[in-house]
C-alpha cells in the first residue's frame, strides 16, 4: 500500500478545504489536500448562478442563523469580509460591490475557484481527486491515519498517458477507474468536506460520518435556503408570478421571523429570496411536526387603511368591474385569483355585487394570506444546510475539536449557516483560514 505524509492533511476541496490548505501551508506546513470528486471547488463553481457572490461589506452577527452565532462571527473576525477581498486580490482576483453584495469583478465563480487552485500550486499543495476517506485513526504518538480509496483513469500502454485526459469534467468513464487504497499520515488534520446540500457537486454527508467516527456530536442536518412546500389548493392558480412581499413564519402560532423582498409562487408553494431566508425556521419546524404557516403581506407598502379607504370610493365609481379586473391595477391577477377562490368568491363576478364588506375582507386576505407549510425541497435543492458538528465541540478560536486534539474543522460540515447574500462563503474563507493557520501554528 503507497503510504504518504504531511504536516497536515486537508479532507474535502471546497472553498473552506481550498482555503484552509492555502492557509497551512503559507505558514509552511506540508499539506494535501483529498478532495472525493474529479474537481476542486465543484461547488463553489455554481455559487450564485455562476456569478458568485463571496462576501458582503454589511457582516453582522444577525446574518447568521444557528444557535451560537456569536461562534460565527468570533472567527469571521479574524478573517473578515475585507481581508478576504484582500486575499483574493493577492490573487489576481479583483471584486466589484453592488449594494454591498461582494462579487469577483469578472462576475464568474470560476476566477475564484481557480485562482484558488493556482495557489495551491503555488503552495505545493498536494491533491488527491477522486480519493474517498474510508476511515481515520489517531495514533498513540498523535498522528492521523486516514485510508483512502483513490480512483486512477487507466493508462494506455503504448503511450503512457491518461485515456481520459479531462478530468476537470463529469464524464460517465468510472467503470473505467481503477481502484487502488492508499494510506495518508498527518500531524494535523482538517475535516472541510461539506454537507449534504447540492449532493451533485460531490456534498454527499461523508464528513458527518468521519466527525462522528471521531466521537462528535453531529447536529441532524436539514436543508436551509430552500424552497417551502404548501398544501394551499390554489398554488397552481397563483404559480409563475413573482411580486414583492412581506413573508412571516409562524410555529405553533408564535412568530419566529420575517423578510421583505420578491417571492416566486409555485405550484407546489414558495420560493425566492425571502423565502430562502426564513426557511431554516420552516424547515426545523415542519421536521419536528410543529404546526408551520407562512403568512405573506402581499401589498406590504400600502397600508390596509389606505387600501379599504381607496377601494370604498372606487367601487362607487367603476361597480361594473369585474373583482379581478378591479384589483389588478394593484397586484397580479393571479394572486387575485387565488385569494378570491379562498374565500369562496368568483373572480369574474362584478365589484357592486361583491359589496364593499367583502371587497374589504379580500384587501384583508391580501395583506395577510397564509399558507400552511407541509413540507420543504431537499437537499439537492438547498444552498446550505443546517446542522452538522455541534458548536460546543469546537474551539472559538481556532476550530480545533475539544475532543481530539490535532483535529480540525471549517466550512459547513460545522453547525453554521448564514442568510443569502455571501454570508456562507464568508463562512467558508474565515473558517478555513482559522483552521489552516492554527493547525500550522500548532506544529511549531
Amino acid at each position: 500500500m503507497e503510504r504518504y505524509e504531511y504536516d497536515c492533511a486537508v479532507i474535502g476541496g471546497g472553498a473552506a478545504g481550498m482555503t484552509a490548505a492555502a492557509a497551512a501551508a503559507s505558514e509552511g506546513a506540508k499539506t494535501a489536500v483529498i478532495e472525493h470528486t474529479r474537481r476542486l471547488g465543484s461547488k463553489l463553481l455554481q455559487t450564485g448562478n455562476g456569478k458568485c457572490n463571496f462576501t458582503n461589506l454589511d457582516m453582522r452577527e444577525a446574518y447568521y442563523q444557528n444557535a451560537d452565532a456569536a461562534f460565527a462571527m468570533n472567527i469571521i473576525k479574524k478573517f473578515d469580509e475585507k481581508s478576504a477581498m484582500e486575499f483574493f486580490k493577492k490573487t489576481g482576483v479583483y471584486s466589484k460591490v453592488k449594494n454591498g453584495y461582494v462579487y469577483p469583478h469578472s462576475e464568474t465563480a470560476a476566477s475564484l475557484r481557480d485562482a484558488l487552485t493556482a495557489e495551491l500550486e503555488r503552495l505545493n499543495v498536494s491533491v488527491f481527486l477522486r480519493s474517498e476517506t474510508e476511515k481515520i485513526t489517531k495514533t498513540d504518538d498523535g498522528k492521523f491515519i486516514i485510508e483512502v480509496v483513490m480512483s486512477e483513469e487507466p493508462t494506455d500502454k503504448k503511450t503512457n498517458k491518461d485515456t481520459n485526459k479531462n478530468t476537470d469534467k463529469d464524464t460517465n468513464k468510472d467503470k473505467a477507474l481503477i481502484k487502488k487504497k492508499i494510506r495518508i499520515i498527518c500531524r494535523r488534520l482538517i475535516i472541510a468536506a461539506g454537507s449534504c446540500a447540492a449532493p451533485s457537486t460531490g456534498s454527499d454527508g461523508s464528513g458527518y460520518r468521519l466527525a462522528s467516527g471521531l466521537g462528535h456530536k453531529i447536529i441532524k442536518p436539514l436543508p436551509a435556503l430552500v424552497q417551502l412546500i404548501s398544501s394551499f389548493q390554489y398554488c397552481r392558480t397563483m404559480s409563475g408570478v413573482r411580486s414583492t412581499g412581506e413573508i412571516k413564519i409562524y410555529i405553533d402560532g408564535a412568530e419566529i421571523c420575517s423578510d421583505t423582498g420578491e417571492i416566486q409562487y409555485t405550484d407546489y408553494g414558495i420560493s425566492g429570496i425571502p423565502v430562502f431566508q426564513i426557511s431554516r425556521y420552516a424547515v426545523r419546524g415542519a421536521d419536528a411536526k410543529k404546526k408551520v404557516a407562512a403568512v405573506i403581506d402581499m401589498l406590504p407598502d400600502i397600508p390596509e387603511a389606505v387600501l379599504e379607504e381607496d377601494i370604498e370610493e372606487r367601487l362607487f365609481r367603476e361597480p361594473s368591474k369585474s373583482v379581478e379586473q378591479f384589483f389588478a391595477g394593484i397586484i397580479n391577477r393571479k394572486l387575485v385569483c387565488a385569494a378570491a377562490k379562498s374565500m369562496g368568491i368568483n373572480a369574474d363576478m362584478r365589484i357592486d355585487c361583491l359589496g364593499i364588506k367583502r371587497a374589504k375582507s379580500l384587501v384583508r386576505r391580501l395583506k395577510s394570506f397564509e399558507f400552511e407549510i407541509t413540507g420543504f425541497k431537499g437537499f439537492e435543492n438547498c444552498q446550505v444546510c443546517q446542522g452538522g458538528v455541534a458548536l460546543e465541540q469546537l474551539d472559538k478560536n481556532t476550530m480545533q475539536s475539544l475532543l481530539c486534539s490535532g483535529l480540525y474543522f471549517a466550512g459547513e460540515i460545522a453547525d453554521v449557516d448564514g442568510k443569502c447574500g455571501g454570508y456562507n462563503l464568508q463562512w467558508a474563507w474565515s473558517s478555513g483560514f482559522v483552521a489552516g493557520k492554527s493547525a500550522a501554528a500548532s506544529l511549531r
